[in-house]
């Protein structure tokens, strides 16, 4: 770094058509790359993540109308270069604001491969089916559920259609991109605190990256503030607090009917809040803004201006025993590079670095607990940290079994993405 903090406009792609020009600027791919997203979680979503000193849905139940969880902020730092570290073993840290309350700064951890074992990442195919919903309103329209009999997938019988690419799964950083690659929460013992805050200059420095710097303006956002209620239909009426800097919501429900005494689960029920047959993928991660307006538009997500969303009556029907639910607030962005892009479109960018944060904000929610239902404080109360603390990087099985994993990992709040570990 030479003294300077440079931002670009957030979702810069590396051509950009300039205005007025019809000259397309060439870019080179940057010699690193550093991803930031913030998140807040509330209800469930704060209580079960890992180190929140929750139970899950077990404490949850048992907690029943005692009131829901404290927020929490939760955040994670990647860092990617195509070079090597200079002098022996990889080393970054990020040096943060005083309101973040990380101390000096944060250790970004390198991942140490491990050989895969035997069967370790084998695919169990799940029994039963999945019945698939989408769309709020008091009634499922006429097509739904979209039935999924895991006993035919075997011969390849899925439904036409049923997963689309209309919602893109970004490109974070990861170590499958990266020559070296750093990462953070680790093993330093620290986490995001309900009262952490990030505007102010931040500093990335390590023996493989140019050093970074930049000033965020953004803080993490607000807490969702979620209920659900019965409707005399048998539809689930939910409602939320609107969030000021939300770009659009969705909500998801994840259910089931129990098979009969000592048999596995016959049906797994998933319901999106998505008008169109939208399920998983990128809706369960960071999106950016423009995204987000792109599917308000096509009305995958619903607006920031909107508060409210029934179940339709046939998804609890269909899964009596439980449903878990989601909601997430997409939020801003913002971006940063040095060198600047040149103001000639007929020089080619060479940048040395780019960054970027994003925000959302989650709550998760038992349906049909009127009195505990995700409700919280803001996220500025005091509270146990939560975070996640992440594995060591190993291959993943990719398909069907990638995808619905996915799905629930992304209906408990958890980071996804087109990683590769």
């Amino acid at each position: 770094m030479r003294g300077r903090t440079i931002g670009i406009a957030a979702g810069a792609g590396v051509l950009v058509a300039l205005a007025g020009t019809g000259v397309a600027q060439q870019s080179a791919a940057p010699i690193a790359r550093y991803d930031m997203r913030a998140e807040t979680m509330s209800g469930l979503g704060g209580m079960g993540a890992p180190g929140s000193g929750g139970g899950g849905l077990a404490a949850a139940m048992a907690l029943g109308m005692g009131g829901a969880p404290k927020a929490q902020h939760m955040l994670w730092l990647d860092l990617g270069s195509t070079r090597g570290p200079t002098d022996g073993k990889p080393k970054a840290e990020h040096f943060m604001p005083p309101g973040a309350k990380l101390g000096k700064s944060v250790l970004l951890k390198t991942p140490v491969s491990e050989p895969r074992l035997p069967g370790e990442a084998e695919f169990q195919r799940p029994k039963g089916r999945m019945l698939i919903f989408w769309g709020c309103g008091e009634h499922a329209p006429k097509g739904q559920p979209v039935v999924i009999d895991f006993s035919k997938l075997a011969q390849g019988q899925v439904p036409p259609g049923l997963w689309t690419t209309t919602v893109p799964l970004d490109r974070w950083v990861s170590p499958g991109s990266s020559k070296t690659y750093g990462y953070w929460p680790g093993d330093d013992g620290k986490s995001a605190r309900p009262d952490s805050s990030l505007p102010g200059q931040h500093r990335i420095a390590s023996n493989y990256a140019p050093e970074m710097a930049f000033s965020l303006s953004k803080d993490f956002m607000g807490a969702l503030d979620a209920t659900n209620a019965p409707q005399p239909s048998g539809a689930t009426l939910l409602r939320w607090g609107s969030l000021a800097d939300a770009t659009g919501y969705y909500a998801m429900i994840i259910g089931g009917k129990q098979a009969p005494k000592g048999q596995e689960m016959t049906d797994i029920v998933w319901w999106s809040s998505s008008a169109a047959r939208q399920f998983g993928g990128g809706l369960s991660d960071w999106l950016s803004p423009a995204t987000v307006a792109r599917l308000v538009a096509d009305r995958t997500v619903m607006s920031p201006q909107t508060t409210t969303c029934t179940v339709p009556a046939e998804v609890k029907a269909a899964a009596p025993d439980f449903m878990f639910g989601t909601l997430h607030a997409y939020g801003p962005e913002e971006s940063f590079a040095y060198p600047p892009r040149p103001a000639d479109p007929k020089v080619r960018w060479m940048p040395e670095w780019t960054a970027r944060i994003r925000h959302r904000s989650t709550t998760g929610f038992l349906v049909g607990f009127e009195g505990f239902a995700g409700r919280s404080d803001n996220g500025r109360t005091q509270g146990t940290p939560a975070q996640e603390q992440r594995p060591q990087c190993k291959p993943k099985k990719k398909g069907l079994g990638g995808l619905l994993g996915g799905a629930v990992g992304g209906a408990l709040g958890l980071p996804t993405g087109a990683d590769d570990c």
